[in-house]
Parts: structure tokens; sequence; C-alpha cells
């Protein structure tokens, strides 16, 4: 079931009261409580004693202060003009988007890494980038990935402070992150949170275009306008591109979704080394019906319905050289469990072009290990 989410564009420590209460001392909270009076001299000790409790307490605090004053230098709020069709006489009206984005560098070059849909569709002149000192470039070229969502934009300036880009692989649900953007146009605003699930495929986003998902959700505060900003680990390490809420409302209720950084970045760097992403292409046909459940699973005498139901196989393609059959199961690719058909989407998209790789399917009852090589994807061919 697709989940319905929107994007974290515009159009907490909520804690510290709770945690200074319970910091004050016995004697001082009883007085506020009771309404009991002290002596000058007494309340300017219990004041003194709460302010060495307070000092403990935010000691360990700094190592967040530490991160976000390295790390903001680095975020850009990023406004976007376009025109899109409309009811009037001149048929297109003006839009503006706000988003975030996040200065990267690949081969000494410096770029500007954000969301597609802050972008989209907006001419360079029309794509104000805003850096933290208040400077005001546009880009001199623009590349954006409708299949995930990824855009990266040359520019010319100096004194740029690159993000140090982490490792998204290794990070881990109950993983504490920091979100920063600008939510409702409020640029460098800060959230904090924890990584709360992985691997989320089934988002339903936008026009439905984005194939390649992996999102993963963090109930760091996303609100429209963080979209394309980063999500950070405790080391100041970029590990997400901040995409979309899911929301009732239009603002945060704790569930938010990041493209992992590894995905991000490797998106970005395909398209200043080629112009272009380049994809791997199998060459099978899914279970886009969705038919593949437990039933199923037990009638092909699997334990459960995980992996990705081999529905069609075209011909001339990697899978059918490498005896790819219907109702084959792919349980393992590249060395990678296959949790679904989303998954393997994204495992094949995203292994290098002319990989000799070893699967794992099941098939008439027995574990069959087959080796392909995977072509490159024309743009316009189908998935995987």
């Amino acid at each position: 079931m697709k989940i319905s989410v929107r994007y974290a564009r515009a159009v907490r420590i909520a804690i510290v009261s709770s945690l200074l209460v319970a910091a004050m001392p016995l004697a001082l909270r009883a007085q506020l409580v009771e309404g009991i009076s002290a002596t000058t001299e007494d309340r300017e000790q219990l004041f003194n004693e709460l302010a060495d409790e307070v000092d403990a307490l935010e000691a360990p605090l700094g190592l967040l202060k530490k991160v976000i004053r390295l790390v903001r230098p680095s975020v850009v709020h990023i406004e976007a003009s376009k025109r899109v069709p409309a009811n009037t006489r001149s048929g297109r009206k003006p839009v503006e988007e706000a988003g975030s984005g996040i200065v990267i560098r690949v081969e000494s070059k410096l770029y500007i890494l954000t969301n597609r849909h802050v972008i989209d569709e907006a001419q360079l002149n029309d794509i104000a980038i805003k850096l933290s000192d208040r400077r005001i470039l546009h880009p001199t070229t623009v590349w954006a990935d409708r299949e995930t969502d990824v855009a990266v934009m040359a520019v010319e300036a100096k004194e740029l402070f690159p993000a140090r880009i982490g490792n998204s692989d290794q990070t881990e649900i109950g993983d504490f992150v920091i979100a920063v953007g600008s939510p409702f146009g409020l640029s460098q605003s800060v959230t904090y949170g924890i990584i709360s699930a992985m691997g989320r495929r089934d988002l339903k986003l936008g026009d439905g275009s984005i194939r390649y998902q992996d999102f993963m959700q963090t109930d760091a505060a996303i609100n429209p306008g963080n979209s394309g900003g980063p999500l950070l680990n405790l080391r100041g390490e970029v590990v997400g591109l901040n995409t979309a809420i899911a929301s009732s409302s239009g603002g945060s209720e704790g569930i938010g979704f990041t493209i992992p950084i590894n995905m991000a970045m490797t998106v970005a760097k395909q398209f200043i080394e080629h112009g272009h992403p380049v994809r791997a292409f199998l060459g099978v046909n899914l279970d886009q019906e969705q038919t593949f459940g437990p039933e199923y699973a037990a009638r092909l005498g699997l334990p459960s319905a995980r992996g990705a139901l081999v529905t069609g196989v075209i011909s001339g393609s990697p899978a059918e050289a490498a005896d790819f059959r219907v109702d084959d199961v792919v349980l393992e690719f590249d060395g990678r469990p296959v949790e679904d058909d989303d998954h393997l989407i994204k495992i094949v998209g995203f292994t290098p072009v002319d990989k000799d790789v070893q699967v794992v399917v099941f098939r008439n009852g027995e574990m069959i290990q087959l080796e392909v090589k995977l072509a490159e994807r024309r743009r316009t061919a189908l998935l995987p």
C-alpha cells in the first residue's frame, strides 16, 4: 500500500522546561509549589545551586551547539520562481517555491545539492541561492532527476563551506540526528530527533515519478521549506537529504522522510561526470499487481512473502541471458537480501553498469544461483 506524503517545501527542544524543573533542588521546588517565601539570602543560595546543576545538565548539549555552528555555513536557503499552467488568458501563473540546500564538494569543485521539486521548471535566473552570510547566488547549471527527486546546481563563488558527507549505510534506527533548513522560509532553523525507521519505499510523492525510494524516517521536525536541507549525525556529517513529511495539517507531525546521502551523492556525481544519471538494467517485469502475498508464497513453497516475484523476462535482456524465469522469486542480489520489488528496483538501479552480479532466486522449491552482467538502462526503458 502506498503511503501518501507531501514534499517539505514552503508556498525542539520542548523538554528543556521540564528538565529545568527536575533539576531544581527539592527545597526550592517545594517552596515554589507551596508558595512559601524565602529570605533573600536563601534565594540567592538556591539560584547559585540551580546554576551549578544547570551547567552540569548543559555540558553534553555543548556537542549539539558545536555541530550546529560547524554546519550552518554549509546550508543555503533556496527560492525559485516558476510558471505553471493556470486557467488564465496567459495560460500560466507564477509560483514561488522555497526550500533548502547543501554546499557539497565533488572533485575539488563546489555545488549545491537539493531536491528536484524545489527548483523544478524554474529558469536559472529565477533561482536564488541565499548563503548564510546573506550573499545571493544564481546557478550556472542545474541537473534534476525526477526518479530520485535529487537535483544539483553548479555555482561560481568564493568562500563557500562544503558540508562533510557521512555514510548513510552506517545509519541505524535510534541514531540521534539534526535537521537544518528553512521551514516556512525561516532560514538556518535547527531541529533535533532520532532515526525512527529505515527503508521506506512505499511513499506516494507528487506525480508518482519517484521510482527509486529508500527513505529514512525521522521524528526531527521537518516542515514546508526544509526540502533539500541536510539531516546530520552528531559528528556533523550529512546522512540524509530532507524531502517530505507525512502530515494531515501541512506541518510537522513527527514523521519526516529523508533521502540517504549515499543515494543523493551518487546521483549528483553522475550528473557532474556524465550529465545524466547512469542506471543499470536487469530486464525483468515484477509483480505490479501485488499478488505476491503469504498465500502465493506458500503455493510456491516459500515460508514468507519476502523477495521480488518475476512475472516476465524481457527478450534480449541481461535477465534472459542469465536464465531468469517467470515465477522466480529474487531473494538475494549482489550479496544483499531483497525485501520486495521496490527494493530490487532500487538495488539494480544503483549497481554499477557492466558488473557481474550473483543472484539467488527461489525456483520450484529450490534455491538457484544465477550470474548476470548488468547493462545500462536506456532513459526511456522499463524498470528494473
